[in-house]
């Protein structure tokens, strides 16, 4: 992550766009001309198969950068970016950004990023093969929360714009086991639901759930 002062002066560089529920930030497919840094909102990244599958790869959230390889490497997106609640993100040209970057010495924080993200998706696919599906979703709502709400001392956060299909996506199992999975945390008292809304009730709860061994 860049620090604070790094992040304001970025911020600075571009222009404040936002994006409507359920819009396409970045797509698949489009160059790199530019990068998103997302100051408001929640964000997924898929992955779209020629096929039409889609492949769920990360959620972000404030203080994220968004299509920053792309504007590195000079190579079509690979994943998409939609909003999964209102986002206001700061569009940043390319070539402004690497000189932006390179002034300020950054690369090598980008670098420990981009390793960070590395790996997270490597934790992940690890938690898929060796975790049981509560504590998956456990987790996954954990990382919600402090992409969300950072430093919360609140047990109580509501976390809106997930549908039932994408928390299923994101801990790889079907959506009547996604279902299932957060019928067990609501039983526990760890969390309530609505539609496209998660309302953490517990966090001590919902962290028991997530260290529970297999």
């Amino acid at each position: 992550m860049l620090s604070d002062d790094a992040w304001r002066e970025l911020l600075g560089q571009g222009t404040v766009r936002t994006f409507r529920e359920r819009s396409v930030m970045l797509r698949q497919g489009s160059a790199g001309t530019h990068l998103l840094a997302l100051t408001d909102g929640l964000a997924k990244v898929v992955s779209r198969e020629p096929g039409g599958v889609m492949t769920w790869l990360a959620f972000r959230g404030p203080g994220d950068l968004l299509g920053e390889v792309s504007v590195f490497n000079g190579t079509p997106r690979t994943a998409e970016v939609v909003s999964l609640t209102p986002c206001t993100a700061v569009v940043l040209e390319a070539e402004r950004f690497r000189q932006f970057v390179e002034r300020r010495g950054l690369v090598m924080d980008l670098m420990r990023q981009a390793l960070s993200r590395l790996r997270e998706s490597d934790a992940h696919r690890s938690e898929l093969l060796t975790l049981p599906l509560v504590v998956r979703l456990a987790r996954a709502l954990l990382r919600l929360v402090e992409l969300t709400a950072p430093g919360t001392e609140s047990d109580v956060v509501r976390l809106t714009g997930l549908s039932q299909e994408e928390i299923a996506q994101a801990i790889g199992v079907t959506r009547n086991a996604a279902i299932t999975g957060l019928q067990r945390l609501r039983e526990s008292g760890a969390v309530e639901t609505a539609r496209r809304t998660i309302v953490v009730r517990d966090m001590k709860v919902l962290r028991a759930w997530a260290t529970a061994a297999p």
